[in-house]
């Protein structure tokens, strides 16, 4: 490939805050970028965390922006950007001792929605398996507020790969399940990753025992929280416990 066409590689992202906290983060070049005129009022807080060198913008009509994200809340702006800075290297348990790992979480939005809760309660990396699961999409950039561009995200080509190098790493694997010890009543220690399942079927079976299973209390039995409700209240505790928020 020549440097002509490298220049090129990249994804779209869309919205306000995946674009404002990709310029705050500074962690990959915002290629180009696409809005109305007049701009949105938000565009004001982007002009000001705007890099030395100069990002093409180009105006075009609110149709166009959602052709583009394939959506209608793309709020007024969709950029050009280098792809995402995935973590090429299994996380250290001696330097990132609190961890998060999505098992086959298959709605963007919860994708997106975990890695925000994530950050705001101080875990230092995230771990996506690629086997029947959302990849970290526009749609999941823009619900962690475009938190995820501050995150260490680790792509990991399976649940069962990232569980058992992770035990082998040293972590303590927590797995958020139906029938386990109450999650407000463990101890969690670290270094440590807690576990979050699917959806509909939830943590992948072949890896429950590589950990501590664990269940957030509820009123009565046949209701559940959402995937991602879950996640941010575990995140919570567990950041609370810990001291990290």
């Amino acid at each position: 490939m020549n440097k002509k066409n490298k220049k090129l590689e990249g994804e779209l992202i869309f919205g306000v805050h995946p674009l404002l906290e990709c310029l705050r983060a500074r962690r990959r070049k915002v290629i180009s970028i696409y809005t109305t005129k007049p701009t949105p009022k938000s565009f004001a807080l982007i002009e000001r965390e705007m890099p030395k060198y100069k990002i093409p913008i180009q105006y075009v009509s609110r149709d166009i922006l959602q052709k583009m994200a394939g959506s209608t809340d793309h709020q007024g702006i969709v950029s050009w950007v280098r792809t995402f800075p995935f973590r090429k290297k299994v996380f250290d348990s001696q330097k990132q001792k609190f961890i998060v790992m999505l098992d086959g979480i298959q709605d963007p939005r919860n994708v997106g929605a975990i890695i925000r809760s994530a950050y705001c309660a101080g875990a230092q990396g995230v771990v996506l398996c690629k086997k029947g699961a959302s990849p970290l999409s526009a749609v999941a950039l823009k619900a962690s507020a475009g938190l995820a561009e501050h995150m260490e995200i680790l792509l990991a080509p399976s649940s069962e790969w990232a569980a058992q190098t992770l035990k082998e790493a040293g972590y303590n694997l927590y797995m958020a399940v139906f029938n386990g010890k109450s999650a407000i009543k463990v101890e969690y220690k670290e270094p440590l990753c807690l576990v979050i399942g699917n959806e509909a079927i939830g943590v992948t079976k072949g890896i429950m025992r590589m950990g501590t299973n664990v269940t957030l209390p509820q009123r009565s039995d046949g209701i559940s929280y959402n995937a991602s409700v879950a996640a941010g209240i575990l995140l919570f505790h567990i950041g609370v416990q810990s001291g990290r928020i």
